[in-house]
């Protein structure tokens, strides 16, 4: 299957940059918005309020209604981490046995615990789940900056068909079969992007916001080796790159988020955080760390930081203070 039909669930900024990938790389697109309100305003404009000043491409239909959205030869699922479950099973029973369903959000669902494929294997039984994640921002895919990601699914094969479906010269999935350790590094790296934010609002300098990258690596490294992830998927550009990418610069939300509380922002108050993702993974993260006696300190912190249990200072010295010890 050559996947010349794809649609892209979810009209957002990051759903219009995959949808203007898409259709450069040749296909033909459908992006599909939430509301009907949404998808004239941009068949009128051509352009996402999140993404001012780039157009979409023409090859590209909007609509609202999920049906014309199922007629594809691949999904490309493009919402949030927490409302992933919804659109799938808004989709599942209208899609063709066999059609690949790719997770574009970095989490882990709030409640079941469970990473984005297992959603999408729970919801849509006939459908074949696969993981889009890497160090990307909207805005440089949206404008054909280059960009490199990785695109894993269990099947070697549909993962390399793929990569060529959505592949270009500026736009460069590298195709994998580790599907958990994909999910897992995007999953971590928003959790621990939000203390380098928060390292960064305190200004507590540059040789902290290090130490804090590479700490929070390691503790992104001992949970996917427990649950089985490659090294050279953590090392990869879903793993280190998406973290260095997160953790270094106010474009990322989680990171944003992590600095307005490193600022002593109200967690309501706070710019982003409905669209960080990583305030809703940390207690999923921590609690399937805990649950395979996995030490992860600094996302523990983030975990107490966001449910009210402990202040930023106490996280901060809680880190301070541990005992030293080997690296």
């Amino acid at each position: 299957m050559s996947f010349e039909r794809i649609t892209v669930l979810g009209a957002g900024a990051w759903g219009s940059a995959l949808a203007n990938v898409t259709a450069r790389a040749g296909r033909t697109v459908t992006l599909w918005a939430r509301d009907a309100k949404t998808a004239a305003a941009l068949t009128k404009s051509r352009e996402s309020a999140r993404l001012p000043g780039i157009k979409l491409e023409n090859n590209i239909e909007v609509t609202a209604d999920i049906s014309v959205a199922a007629r594809a030869d691949a999904v490309l699922i493009v919402v949030p981490a927490q409302a992933l479950r919804e659109v799938t099973l808004a989709i599942a029973d209208l899609l063709p046995s066999g059609t690949p369903v790719v997770a574009c959000a970095k989490g882990i669902e709030r409640g079941s615990d469970k990473f984005m494929t297992e959603v999408i294997a729970e919801c849509a039984q006939t459908a074949l789940p696969a993981i889009l994640s890497g160090p990307s921002f909207a805005d440089d895919v949206a404008r054909g900056l280059p960009t490199a990601v990785t695109l894993a699914a269990k099947d070697l094969g549909l993962a390399e068909r793929l990569t060529q479906a959505l592949g270009s010269a500026t736009f460069r999935p590298y195709h994998s079969t580790d599907v958990r350790g994909v999910e897992i590094g995007g999953a971590a790296k928003n959790v621990l992007a939000i203390a380098a934010g928060i390292v960064a609002g305190r200004g507590l300098g540059a040789s902290a916001a290090a130490a804090l990258t590479t700490r929070g690596f390691a503790e992104l490294v001992r949970f996917g080796r427990a649950y089985g992830a490659r090294p050279e998927t953590l090392t990869g550009l879903s793993g280190l790159g998406d973290l260095v990418l997160s953790c270094s610069t106010p474009q990322s939300r989680n990171f944003s988020f992590g600095i307005a509380l490193g600022k002593g922002e109200k967690l309501s108050d706070a710019p982003h955080g409905k669209l960080a993702e990583g305030q809703f993974t940390a207690p999923a993260l921590v609690e399937l760390a805990r649950g395979r006696g996995i030490d992860m300190p600094i996302a523990a912190a983030i975990a107490a930081v966001l449910d009210g249990s402990m202040s930023v200072n106490a996280a901060i010295e809680s880190l301070l203070t541990r005992p030293f010890r080997e690296e």
